[in-house]
């Protein structure tokens, strides 16, 4: 019986397609691997083809990281390219290894956002909008802008906050925005996008931390203010 290519496996089998549903902590070290050629022999397929070259390294990692490019180039199947992908990707996980974590910013108070945020907004010449993504420990997770381009205002669409939140498992956010003209005072429109991004926040669950109006040299906290 021919031997199936993975292509033609289940697509809940295939190691890509089980990787975006899954995650790659659901994929076994030879799946990992097989993407990574993404292909195998003639006879035999990328993940049967790792599962061999594993064995041959007693199913460790660190051993098959001390391979060379000609011990790997003997496997019908593997060529130097994918000696060289193998190789480079057991590497950066060493090199992971010895990497620190990323400190990740502490934005729990107006002022923290500020400070974070000043430099990034201190000398435009226009208005941005700015959305913070943090953790339950209001550490930041990601900063993106939203929109951009006005002299006096911008406009800002409440559903994609509410969407990069979701997407980046948020429990907190806030926003900030620049003033060009250097004034403190919050518009109505600053009040109205302000009251829909609480809302918003409030029906799926989501810590409105502040909005925070930065000039160059001071800010305006809604949040020390007692409006969120």
């Amino acid at each position: 019986m021919d031997k199936l290519n993975i292509n033609q496996w289940a697509e809940e089998d295939r190691p890509r397609e089980k990787l975006m549903r899954l995650g790659a902590a659901a994929l076994t070290d030879a799946e990992l691997l097989a993407i990574l050629v993404g292909s195998g022999s003639p006879k035999e397929d990328a993940v049967s083809l790792m599962k061999r070259v594993l064995a041959d390294c007693n199913n460790n990692l660190n051993t098959l990281g001390k391979r060379t490019i000609h011990d790997l180039c003997l496997y019908n199947g593997i060529g130097e390219a994918k000696a060289i992908t193998i190789l480079a990707a057991c590497e950066l996980g060493k090199r992971r290894q010895m990497e620190l974590p990323e400190e990740r910013p502490d934005l729990g108070t107006a002022t923290r956002i500020y400070n974070h945020m000043h430099p990034v907004m201190q000398d435009l010449d226009t208005e941005e909008f700015w959305l913070l993504l943090m953790n339950q420990n209001y550490r930041l997770i990601k900063k993106l802008r939203i929109s951009h381009g006005g002299i006096t205002e911008v406009s800002v669409d409440v559903r994609i906050i509410i969407k990069e939140a979701l997407l980046a498992n948020a429990t907190i956010l806030a926003v900030c925005h620049n003033h060009p003209s250097g004034s403190l005072h919050p518009s109505r429109h600053d009040d109205a996008i302000t009251t829909s991004i609480q809302q918003a926040c409030n029906l799926m669950r989501i810590h409105f931390l502040d909005h925070i109006i930065i000039t160059d040299g001071a800010y305006y906290s809604y949040h020390e203010q007692g409006r969120t």
